[in-house]
């Protein structure tokens, strides 16, 4: 192990005693194990020889589950250059939206229903508060991405929202939010509230909620009306940052919140016998840095609260973004407000080419004599996509 830990080090030292204290479900079984194979040769090697000095390199495949810290960058970038098809280049509002911390229990022990819940009522805000003349009268495109970890790695479920400054109109006019705030941060609260507590009850009538853990208590039914009462009475609390001017900040933004997970390799710092340093940010002062020591075990269980369910989806387009309209709709937005188009750096999967570009990295050629690497027959191991 080098200088510095990663989270595979961190689950080899700990996840037997994590084991020893609590049961992962599915999905968090199959992170620990991908991570822990991640890069090994367990997924198969790569081989690859010069034709001309006969220099071979072995490349181990990696896991790609997207909860692994060593396989984002890359997807990200891929992912990051195909949005600029069909990005505007206008000014965009970043909304944060969040529920009380009253209600983690019951979202953390229904995962699949209510990160839906969420994401749906977050849309149907924006939707309709954009719709209203008195703000944009438009349909915006907007992107929304869920994140549910804070800083210390503690349970915290939002979702960020990043929105066009405009909108079309239903007879296809672009209307542009020209001064002031994109929505009113108190009406977008109390409109996301009500949708999202009548959808929560909605539920529960159903009998579509389950109540274990933390949430068990509210199978009694005063205790889930109490629980009910208190988050009508709260306000809740919408984020309304500041906006971002043009693509290209735009696309700088996405390329820091899009594919992030609860915490990267870089942020860890140490690890003993007993736990785990690393960074954090102090929002209450300022937002600086700080260090942080976990015991190895609790550092394990919060890591793996933040697995998403198998296959849910973290981010998802609407408006005039969504999957059905934007190959439509973005030429026609371009066209109406004059802005320019951005293309692909990319071809679609083009790893090689990524590499090249983003890391300075030729793989094709030989890094003694300068020819082409080509890989050896029969020696490239198959390999199945392990994304959960």
């Amino acid at each position: 192990m080098g200088d510095r830990p990663t989270m595979q080090d961190v689950l080899q030292r700990f996840y037997p005693g994590y084991l020893d204290s609590y049961v992962p479900n599915t999905q968090q079984e199959k992170v620990v194990r991908h991570i822990l194979n991640c890069k090994t040769g367990a997924y198969g090697v790569n081989v690859s020889r010069c034709s001309s000095c006969g220099h071979v390199q072995f490349h181990n495949n990696s896991c790609r589950d997207r909860s692994c810290p060593m396989c984002q960058a890359l997807s990200n970038e891929l992912w990051i250059d195909a949005q600029n098809e069909h990005v505007l280049d206008i000014d965009y509002y970043h909304i944060v939206f969040t529920c009380p911390s009253e209600l983690n229990p019951l979202i953390y022990s229904n995962q699949k229903e209510l990160y839906s819940l969420f994401f749906h009522t977050v849309a149907e805000t924006v939707m309709e508060l954009s719709g209203n003349p008195a703000h944009l009268g438009g349909t915006p495109g907007f992107i929304s991405v869920m994140h549910t970890w804070s800083s210390n790695l503690s349970y915290h479920p939002h979702i960020h929202v990043l929105c066009t400054g405009g909108g079309l109109d239903a007879d296809g006019n672009w209307n542009q939010k020209r001064e002031g705030f994109f929505l009113p941060g108190k009406v977008i609260a109390k409109v996301f509230k009500g949708k999202f507590l009548s959808g929560l009850k909605e539920l529960h009538k159903e009998g579509k909620l389950c109540y274990a853990g933390e949430a068990e208590k509210y199978r009694n039914h005063y205790e889930y009306r109490d629980l009910m009462d208190l988050c009508y009475q709260k306000d809740w609390v919408t984020d309304i940052r500041e906006s971002f001017a043009g693509a290209e900040s735009v696309m700088h933004y996405l390329g820091r919140y899009t594919h992030r997970i609860a915490i990267s390799n870089s942020r860890i710092l140490r690890m003993d016998e007993k736990g785990v340093t690393f960074r954090v940010k102090d929002y209450r002062n300022g937002g600086v840095w700080k260090e942080l020591t976990l015991d190895g075990v609790e550092f394990v269980r919060r890591f793996l609260m933040h697995v998403p369910p198998r296959r849910f989806v973290r981010i998802r387009h609407y408006g005039l973004l969504s999957n059905q309209k934007k190959r439509r709709l973005i030429p026609l937005c371009r066209n109406l407000i004059g802005c320019r188009e951005f293309l692909r750096r990319f071809r679609k999967d083009d790893k090689v080419r990524a590499i090249r570009i983003l890391y300075k990295i030729d793989v094709t050629k030989c890094p003694n004599c300068g020819d082409t690497m080509s890989y050896e027959p029969g020696q490239r191991c198959g390999y199945q996509n392990n994304s959960a």
